[in-house]
């Protein structure tokens, strides 16, 4: 059980800094943070994104695993957030043209863990989830109570 929420710090590794700022900034709308010519931190809705040039670690062809009948990337990292939050990334998203791994749909409907989800890629690969749950009391929930 949570108490209380700090936020993360990931690292992740990108091509480039310039098509890695207009994409968190502009596309999802995230703030920056520090930043030389081969890092930068992302304010990735209260948690620290720092997306680091090392073009070697990208991987091209991400391995999957089946989840509610779709191929989820295994390396992927997001946020989950509230329904109209993630209303209003969808939208911005498709606003913006972006390309989605996997459509914006409901994953496992009327299940305990019922949840909206998406999936995007960033212009380096690294792939985002983002979710939102139908009772946010049952994020961690395995069967009803």
């Amino acid at each position: 059980m949570m108490t209380q929420l700090y936020p993360f710090h990931l690292a992740i590794p990108v091509t480039d800094i310039p098509g890695t700022r207009k994409f968190y900034l502009e596309v999802l709308g995230c703030g920056v943070g520090r930043s030389t010519d081969s890092w930068i931190d992302f304010d990735f809705y209260g948690h620290q994104v720092s997306a680091h040039v090392a073009p070697g670690e990208i991987i091209s062809h991400p391995q999957t695993n089946l989840v509610d009948g779709e191929d989820i990337p295994v390396r992927h990292f997001g946020v989950i957030l509230d329904r109209d939050a993630w209303e209003r990334l969808k939208q911005r998203l498709e606003q913006n043209g972006a390309e989605f791994l996997i459509e914006p749909q409901i994953r496992f409907k009327g299940q305990v863990g019922e949840q909206a989800t998406m999936f995007i890629s960033d212009p380096s690969g690294n792939v985002l989830e983002f979710k939102s749950f139908q009772d946010e009391a049952k994020l961690f929930a395995t069967e009803e109570k």
